[in-house]
């Protein structure tokens, strides 16, 4: 079989649709007005701004003045949780976590942690998933905000978010939600879930680095990250970056198009047909994560005596682009967190491998890794002090 090139990191960020490339072009140089403008350059930028918040709110069901924009995924994270806090009621001062988060969550607890909240991080099962019971015990007369992400980077294990939602409105307490895995590609829908807030990211849904978005449910208050010119009512000041704010507008297009057109059912078949063939080629190699309950584009597998770095680097020779952990952390020597919360221990979390599907993957991209993965473990078994 020919040389290829295998692209299978879209978790880490999916390529930018041509779609949306094209409605993005015109907004750097023609259509180059400031949105807060009155004049005609500034009113066609807010139209294209307007525009892409009635498209990113349709595709998670919310209303358009429930969602913001903002610079990413991290800052959406950053802007719920600490916005809350922020704006908490005296007394108010418990926030519980998962142990399986993104950093962006993670390391946001831990930083309010030393300036006067108490945290609470609840553990995962071995797929990676928050249960709602630990969830239910956990909450008292004190807590404020609960944030559990809606699917997992790492294991693509997709929590049951309408459990956890239901708990928390029944106590009183904030549901955030990061979302930035699962949005456009499983439904979502924010009005018929009890989710008060949902992180989302454009590039992890064809759609340009640098922007994403917050839903915010209507009543919800929160105090700004950043203060200035009041952009984006209010919580995230700035001139809107339209250019980026477009694409994601016109990526949230795109994804609804593709879920109608059954694009769920063919990425899962690949991916099954890719975990399938690993599991049964390559000795001693397993799934993590939920084996049903996943993303539809979402494979991932620890090989025990092995290093997913040494797996990484062979398989980028080979012309296959994977990650080992998530994106934001593969180039640090430690395991996985979530493995490890997942209970594996260090040598095995060490041999994670992900690889995670797009619009482009094909049946023959997946038979390409399946003749080249194989035999990249056996030579690198051989060097592997592991026995």
């Amino acid at each position: 079989m020919e040389t290829r090139k295998v692209y299978l990191d879209n978790s880490a960020t999916t390529s930018v649709a041509e779609e949306v490339l094209n409605a993005m072009l015109p907004y750097f140089r023609e259509h180059m007005g400031n949105p807060n403008s009155l004049h005609a350059w500034g009113r066609e930028a807010r139209r294209a701004v307007d525009e892409a918040r009635e498209s990113v709110a349709a595709l998670v069901g919310a209303s358009p003045n429930e969602i913001v924009f903002t610079g990413g995924g991290s800052v959406s994270d950053n802007l719920a949780i600490k916005g809350a806090v922020w704006s908490a009621p005296e007394g108010k001062r418990h926030i519980i976590t998962s142990a399986v988060e993104h950093h962006a969550v993670l390391d946001t607890f831990k930083w309010l942690g030393k300036r006067g909240c108490s945290v609470t991080i609840l553990p995962v099962d071995e797929y990676g998933m928050v249960s709602p019971e630990s969830l239910a015990s956990a909450i008292r007369d004190d807590t404020l905000l609960v944030s559990v992400m809606y699917a997992n980077n790492e294991v693509g294990t997709i929590n049951p978010v309408e459990e956890l939602g239901g708990i928390c409105r029944e106590r009183g307490v904030l549901f955030h939600t990061d979302a930035v895995q699962a949005t456009g590609h499983i439904p979502i829908d924010v009005h018929k879930l009890p989710v008060d807030m949902l992180t989302m990211s454009s590039h992890k849904m064809y759609g340009p680095k640098g922007v994403g978005a917050l839903y915010i449910r209507k009543g919800i208050k929160l105090t700004p990250l950043i203060h200035g010119g009041g952009q984006e009512f209010g919580l995230y000041s700035g001139t809107e970056n339209v250019p980026c704010v477009v694409g994601m507008g016109t990526g949230a297009r795109v994804a609804l198009r593709l879920h109608e057109a059954g694009e769920a059912g063919r990425v899962s078949e690949l991916r099954d047909q890719l975990l399938d063939g690993i599991t049964s080629s390559i000795p001693d190699s397993f799934v993590t994560g939920h084996r049903t309950q996943r993303l539809p584009y979402h494979a991932s597998v620890c090989v025990r005596r092995i290093e997913g770095e040494g797996i990484l680097l062979r398989m980028d020779f080979a012309g296959i682009g994977v990650s080992s952990g998530s994106a934001c952390t593969s180039g640090s020597l430690e395991p996985s967190h979530v493995l490890l919360a997942m209970g594996l221990d260090h040598a095995t979390a060490h041999g994670s491998v992900r690889l995670t599907l797009g619009i482009d993957t094909t049946r023959e991209d997946i038979g390409y890794v399946l003749e080249k993965f194989p035999p990249i473990v056996e030579t690198l078994r051989k060097m592997s002090p592991y026995k």
